[in-house]
């Protein structure tokens, strides 16, 4: 899967739709979606850029349970716990049912955190 490259397609599309009247209030699923093809290539540093660009993209983003929950699991990877992963899922799909797609992309960040979980596992 080509994560940077479905990540540069959210995110313009989100800068496109911002200025919008009638899609400005689809951008944080937008960006939201971005962030989640970010957390597949498990890499801290580009989560959080991600984040600093979301918010340039849409000042009224870090309100937002997307953002939370983005900021969260990036915190969650970073700590490399797998856990808090999974705890910040269940919370924000409590309130808001997330789809099949989004699930399974999830579901491979995690699985990319537990890999690491497991590799330093192996060195000790």
């Amino acid at each position: 899967f080509r994560y940077p490259k479905a990540t540069e397609i959210f995110e313009e599309i989100a800068r496109q739709s911002i200025n919008n009247n009638l899609l400005k209030y689809s951008v944080r699923g937008i960006l939201l979606n971005a962030g989640i093809c970010q957390l597949c290539r498990a890499d801290a540093v580009a989560i959080q850029n991600s984040l600093e660009r979301y918010q340039e993209i849409d000042p009224t983003f870090s309100g937002t349970r997307e953002y939370k929950l983005l900021a969260d699991l990036a915190a969650s990877m970073d700590d490399g716990d797998v856990a808090k992963f999974t705890d910040a899922i269940k919370e924000f799909d409590g309130m808001t049912r997330l789809d099949p797609w989004k699930t399974t992309l999830l579901l491979r960040a995690k699985n990319e955190l537990k890999k690491q979980e497991d590799d330093e596992d192996d060195l000790t």
